[in-house]
């Protein structure tokens, strides 16, 4: 079976037909246990998310800041395994028809088989990976496989990465471009600021592939702002945390559905 990089490539094509920016949700698998945070999955896109990304937990994420952190322990101390990160694709998939990428470390996928890992998330459905710690000139088993099975690979450029370098990753990528606002871990900022308009700016310049927005973005306002020169908004850590402070697994359902409402909204506004 093949994966959907087609159907991440035409919604997000359709989204800009739209003439606004994508909303791209973050969820861990596994949080606040496997069934929770499939049915997390589908309340985010009920609430307006156009692409969701699953979070396959690791104990030593260096891009994650301490609310992903907490929700990846409270995930990992539950047992999530692999399996389960597929099984939430898949049923999330299954049940909106929505694309569905995998944002994982390196390590895992390599302790797992690239082409193990690559062959199950094309089966359950899943349209790519979002790969921030691969080095591109390490990536070329990655995605030979990820190709053969239709896979999207997404790379994470920083507002550090030099004109040369954006070429190497953009031309070593598919699907869209990852630009993180900043240099640092995710979490909800006060402002998003200047630095990520001019990643874009400078990412655009070498790739025809959507470029989308993350680490930051926490409401409508900010998400209308980056909405104003991305392709995307991603929107991680503000999900998470209105899962944390939410008294039960209802009322979290209830706020992230809110939440991608709210952002959805925002993307409208650019």
């Amino acid at each position: 079976m093949s994966g959907n990089i087609e159907l991440l490539s035409t919604t997000l094509a359709a989204v800009k037909a739209e003439d606004r920016a994508a909303l791209i949700a973050y969820l861990p698998a596994g949080f606040p246990t496997v069934d929770g945070g499939i049915e997390a999955v589908k309340a985010v896109i009920a609430g307006g998310a156009d692409v969701v990304e699953i979070g396959l937990p690791h104990s030593d994420p260096v891009l994650d800041g301490p609310v992903i952190q907490t929700a990846d322990d409270i995930a990992l101390r539950g047992g999530v395994r692999i399996a389960d990160v597929m099984r939430t694709v898949r049923e999330a998939y299954e049940a909106t028809g929505v694309p569905i990428l995998v944002m994982t470390y390196w390590n895992p996928i390599d302790r797992y088989g690239v082409e193990r890992f690559t062959a199950e998330l094309a089966e359950a459905g899943g349209a790519g990976c979002i790969l921030p710690d691969l080095p591109v000139q390490e990536s070329a088993l990655w995605r030979e496989h990820a190709d053969k099975h239709g896979l999207a690979t997404v790379f994470v450029v920083a507002p550090s990465s030099q004109d040369a370098r954006l070429a190497t990753i953009t031309a070593a990528g598919s699907g869209f471009v990852y630009a993180a606002s900043l240099m640092g871990v995710t979490g909800t900022r006060a402002s998003v600021g200047a630095q990520a308009q001019e990643l874009v700016g400078r990412t655009r310049a070498t790739t025809e592939l959507p470029v989308c927005v993350g680490l930051g973005v926490s409401n409508a306002e900010q998400a209308a702002e980056v909405a104003g020169f991305a392709d995307g908004v991603i929107v991680g850590s503000a999900f998470v945390k209105a899962m944390l402070d939410a008294p039960d697994e209802a009322a979290g359902l209830d706020a992230v559905r809110s939440l991608a409402g709210e952002l959805a909204q925002g993307v409208r506004k650019r």
